[in-house]
């Protein structure tokens, strides 16, 4: 896909998760708007003529497949919508996002094709992303991990105890990205429990770290990944600076709608917004 196919597809998303969302009348519409442009690079765009993410809709769980792990589990919606979109499982499938008997639950579910592992509690996600990418190098497979987390869970003590381990098994095959949005549900991640310097402890820990200033520039994050595929025996973050609901011009940089549906008219008026620009 071109820039421009990228950034519509991107608007699509959006309205399907946030479609699914107001239906529910539950979930993170905010949090869920930071993150789409890297998932949008990750399972669409291309580098070199190639993929990023080797998926085959026909062979969910294929063993030359690379893996994508939504670590912000409680946007589980996008990644959801995604593969909807290419074809592992009827799209009709998001009208009944988190009702009693679906499939699509709140938080990342493995009986869903293409989701590979429950991240249900914060904290564990990296520790699970890390010991993929061990199991894979141990094996001597090709395959690449990819795993999406938020600021606000680098609050939680297992994530460095991941990413030290991460470093000293050179897991180069891991590629981390976080969705540095600066809010998050009890109000600005800096003043709830302040994880900055980012980029100088993933460094001091042993990790490769690319920075992308703007997180919503498809063109921007492709560079990212594209450089850290060349990553020579460290795993690499993806530092991504990013706009809690984004998208949504009443709703960002809000806290509030971190995890609120959208009404009917407000859904009404930032679906027509989107259906006639790119965001």
């Amino acid at each position: 896909m071109n820039f421009l196919a990228l950034n519509k597809k991107s608007s699509q998303l959006r309205i399907d998760v946030l479609k699914a969302i107001n239906k529910a009348k539950s979930g993170h519409s905010g949090s869920c708007m930071s993150l789409i442009e890297i998932f949008v690079a990750l399972y669409y765009g291309e580098i070199g003529g190639k993929k990023i993410v080797k998926l085959d809709a026909k062979k969910p769980g294929w063993e030359d497949q690379d893996y994508v792990l939504m670590l912000k589990g409680h946007a589980a919606i996008v990644q959801y919508a995604i593969l909807a979109d290419l074809g592992f499982f009827e799209k009709a499938e998001l009208d009944h996002y988190r009702q009693i008997g679906s499939f699509l639950q709140a938080y990342p579910n493995i009986k869903v094709p293409g989701v590979i592992s429950p991240i249900s509690s914060h904290g564990y996600g990296l520790s699970v992303a890390s010991g993929l990418a061990m199991s894979l190098k141990m094996d001597r497979k090709l395959n690449k991990v990819f795993a999406i987390l938020g600021d606000g869970e680098l609050q939680e003590g297992q994530v460095w105890e991941a990413a030290l381990s991460a470093a000293h098994f050179n897991l180069n095959n891991l590629i981390l990205f976080v969705d540095n949005d600066g809010l998050q549900i009890d109000g600005p991640t800096k003043a709830v429990m302040n994880v900055e310097p980012i980029q100088t402890k993933f460094e001091a820990f042993g990790w490769k770290v690319i920075h992308v200033l703007d997180g919503h520039d498809i063109d921007q994050i492709l560079d990212a990944v594209s450089r850290a595929f060349t990553s020579n025996r460290q795993p690499v973050l993806i530092w991504c600076h990013t706009i809690k609901g984004r998208g949504i011009d009443f709703a960002e940089n809000k806290v509030w709608y971190h995890d609120a549906p959208l009404s009917d008219a407000e859904l009404s008026e930032v679906v027509n917004k989107l259906k006639n620009s790119n965001v």
